[in-house]
């Protein structure tokens, strides 16, 4: 039904849009644990949660045919879902993996994954020679973060999944940044994307939420047989705050982008902004592949201060964004990815990706961007103001 409808229609119009028993417009939460069988030797489609509940399946339903997935899966947390996601290699496998990413994705894979005899090799997914020289014979799979955390790099999905193909190796994507809204992996030639729905999918800084879509059948049922061996579902309450957030992602997502792009200009003419990270400006060097790929640049964008000793006062005097981890919210979110998102990061490690001690993520909310470029003004001022009468003394 819902294919012939643009992706604003199927954000409300699934088979989720009213409960056929009552008619209720919301999906019904179903608290249940386990679920009565009729019969000794015939049981019904559900019979205990971990395995499969109502309300966390009609979840996972809409975000499969949101990324255009033939299967999708709800998880505790993003973390939960790419941990569970890597449970699909083996011992003496070996993982090719975006440079600057996720600070948890980093643990995982160097504190967790390395005890189980799986390799790895971090490489810049920008430059696609770097990919190919990084391939072993024992690799299994390519997993990317496009635009990546928190630099924004962009990684050329179908590209990569080519490669990886030609490897026999799979392709993971973490679509956290994008959502399906701006952004379909599957459609580029992906084999999983992955999201934390605690971020843009949810969008309200209250639920901590992860999910995955696969491509494939076969793929599909060894994925879901690994949820349910691990357990690491999603609870019937976030569930349903996730898909009531779901309902609103293209119209948070057009606003949070329109402001990022605004707010990305100002501060790039700023004097005291050393540099910023955001693919919506021209000078990006992966501004026009993001467009190929993506419909827009998103609504995350980090920033350098020409010095990192300027931090603690900008933050101390910026007033709007809630000073925070996570992103994706409805309310500004600035982060430190030092201290934060990338804590799990060793410093060495972070300096050589170029996350500096003066770095500063923003993930933009819906706020008035005039607003926002306003406060900015006003702590960065009152920087130029305390270095002006330093140099007085």
């Amino acid at each position: 039904m819902s294919h012939q409808y643009t992706f604003e229609t199927q954000l409300l119009h699934n088979k989720h849009k009213f409960d056929p028993a009552t008619g209720g417009v919301s999906v019904p939460i179903q608290h249940a644990s386990t679920f009565h069988q009729s019969t000794a030797d015939k049981f019904g489609k559900y019979d205990y949660s971990r395995s499969l509940n109502p309300t966390r399946e009609a979840l996972e339903e809409i975000i499969a045919e949101l990324e255009g997935g033939v299967r999708g899966f709800a998880f505790s947390s993003g973390m939960a879902a790419i941990s569970t996601a890597f449970l699909l290699l083996s011992q003496g496998d070996h993982v090719v993996v975006t440079v600057d990413v996720y600070g948890g994705t980093y643990r995982m894979v160097t504190q967790v994954l390395n005890r189980f005899g799986i390799e790895h090799t971090f490489v810049d997914m920008t430059d696609l020679d770097a990919v190919e020289q990084a391939i072993r014979p024992n690799t299994t799979l390519l997993y990317a973060e496009t635009p990546s955390n928190p630099l924004l790099k962009v990684t050329d999905i179908q590209a990569v999944s080519e490669i990886a193909k030609k490897h026999g190796a799979y392709t993971f994507v973490d679509n956290t940044f994008m959502t399906p809204y701006l952004q379909r992996p599957l459609e580029l030639g992906a084999d999983i994307v992955l999201h934390s729905a605690t971020k843009f999918l949810s969008g309200h800084s209250d639920t901590v939420a992860g999910l995955a879509v696969v491509k494939d059948e076969e793929l599909a049922k060894r994925l879901y047989s690994l949820q349910n061996s691990f357990g690491a579902v999603l609870g019937v309450q976030d569930a349903w705050l996730v898909m009531r957030g779901i309902k609103t992602l293209s119209v948070r997502m057009n606003q949070s982008q329109e402001s990022a792009v605004k707010i990305a200009g100002f501060l790039k003419e700023h004097p005291l902004i050393k540099k910023v990270y955001y693919p919506g400006l021209a000078g990006h060097p992966q501004s026009k592949l993001q467009l190929q790929q993506a419909y827009g640049p998103g609504a995350v964008l980090s920033f350098e201060l020409k010095n990192a000793e300027f931090l603690a006062r900008f933050i101390e005097k910026v007033r709007l964004p809630v000073f925070a981890v996570s992103l994706g919210a409805v309310e500004s979110i600035l982060s430190y990815p030092a201290k934060m998102s990338h804590a799990a990061m060793p410093q060495d490690e972070r300096k050589k990706r170029g996350i500096s001690d003066g770095l500063l993520r923003l993930s933009v909310g819906l706020e008035s961007a005039d607003d926002l470029i306003t406060d900015f003004e006003q702590a960065l001022d009152s920087i130029l103001t305390l270095e002006a009468q330093k140099e007085e003394v």
